[in-house]
């Protein structure tokens, strides 16, 4: 009994120490340690405060800037779209007058080539319509049935025709009259006898265009004179001999033949 008394006394008496040592702390301690504790809450609240003012501050800062690099950047971007646009447009403009210079001069082109082309056509035509509507001029005359020719400046006549388009030529006098006028070709052909003379020209209007002389003592001989010459319509060519005496005389046979031709060449 006794231990155990005394171990409740000693249990006892630790409660009794421990609330006597409680009850002898000073009450103003407690109030001291919140007041100290309320202090560092409100400073700590302050400084949070500061904080959060300075965040605030620094994030209408970055805001702000954010801000004005945007309409930086916006302004950047509208004044490039805006040279973009500018520069679109001028060469725009500068495509629409090269494409409308090309189109007028395609245009001047292709009239101008139209209208060479129409003339040129129509002339064509006009030419063509003339060659179709102008009849072949051209004979050509043979055989001389008096071969003398002792008269002066006597007309030679070449009595038959083996062709005479646009009946030109006259087997009776000798002459070729023009239909048209125009550029002729003339060609007369003859033969002298043996030692006999021969003295040819061609005669338009009474004027030699072309000359001729033939001679051989021994045998007969051929020789051929021929010119072009403009011809007006209704003028007269002929052969003629351009010197007259008894020893002048023309040989036709089988093996010769004197002849006298015209085309006409081109109007």
């Amino acid at each position: 009994m006794t231990f155990i008394t005394l171990v409740a006394f000693l249990v006892i008496f630790g409660m009794y120490s421990f609330h006597v040592l409680e009850a002898k702390e000073p009450l103003c301690s407690k109030f001291a340690y919140e007041e100290q504790l309320l202090e560092k809450m409100i400073r700590t609240e302050i400084k949070v405060e500061t904080m959060v003012n300075e965040i605030k501050k620094t994030e209408d800062n970055v805001i702000s800037t954010l801000g004005d690099i945007k309409q930086t950047v916006t302004d950047m971007f509208a004044d490039m779209m805006g040279n973009i646009t500018d520069e679109m447009l001028r060469r725009s403009d500068e495509i629409k007058r090269r494409e409308e210079s090309f189109t007028k001069l395609f245009e001047e082109t292709r009239t101008n080539l139209t209208s060479d082309m129409k003339a040129k056509r129509e002339e064509e035509l006009i030419q063509l319509q003339g060659k179709l509507e102008r009849p072949p001029i051209a004979f050509h005359a043979h055989h001389v049935a008096d071969l003398v020719l002792d008269t002066s400046d006597e007309i030679i006549i070449f009595t038959k025709s083996l062709f005479n388009e646009g009946t030109g030529y006259d087997t009776s006098t000798g002459f070729f009259t023009a239909p048209v006028g125009g550029l002729y070709q003339f060609v007369v052909h003859t033969c002298a006898y043996a030692n006999k003379y021969a003295f040819i020209g061609l005669v338009l209007e009474g004027e030699a265009i072309a000359l001729d002389s033939n001679y051989d003592g021994n045998y007969y001989t051929c020789s051929t004179v021929g010119a072009i010459v403009r011809v007006r319509s209704g003028e007269k060519v002929w052969v003629k001999s351009t010197s007259s005496a008894s020893n002048r005389q023309l040989q036709q046979d089988s093996l010769r033949m004197n002849t006298f031709s015209g085309v006409l060449i081109n109007k």
